[in-house]
Parts: structure tokens; sequence; C-alpha cells
């Protein structure tokens, strides 16, 4: 799975997933309030933020140890 080495091409393949499902579902969800929704949009964004930066790092670092063993 070469494809998904890339940090953009995954988080946007997660963001992409993460909308759609929230566009699906949140309508549908009278149990949560509109505050409650919002808060878990907002977190998913964070960690999807946060995934972004780690994935990058570990690509950097990757490409440092390729370039050190050359």
């Amino acid at each position: 799975m070469r494809f998904f080495r890339n940090p953009n091409t995954t988080v946007a393949i997660l963001a992409i997933y993460t909308a759609i499902a929230y566009a699906y579902l949140f309508p549908r969800n009278n149990e949560m309030s509109d505050t409650e929704k919002w808060v878990t949009v907002g977190v998913s964004v964070v960690v999807l933020a946060i995934l972004w930066v780690l994935m990058r790092k570990r690509e950097k670092l990757r490409r440092e140890r390729e370039n050190d063993s050359k």
C-alpha cells in the first residue's frame, strides 16, 4: 500500500470519510444536542490535524534515515 504513505492523501481520505459520516448521521441523531455535535466535529478535526503532523514528522525522519544510509 505505497499509495497511502503520503500524509496528505491519508488525512484527506479520512477527512472525506468523516465529513460524509457526519453529514449522514448528524441530522438523524436527535439524542445529542447541537453543542455536542459540534464538539465532536471539532475533536475530529483536531485529531486529523495531529495525525497529519505526526505522519509528516515520520516521513521526514524516514527520508533523513534513507539519506544517511546512502
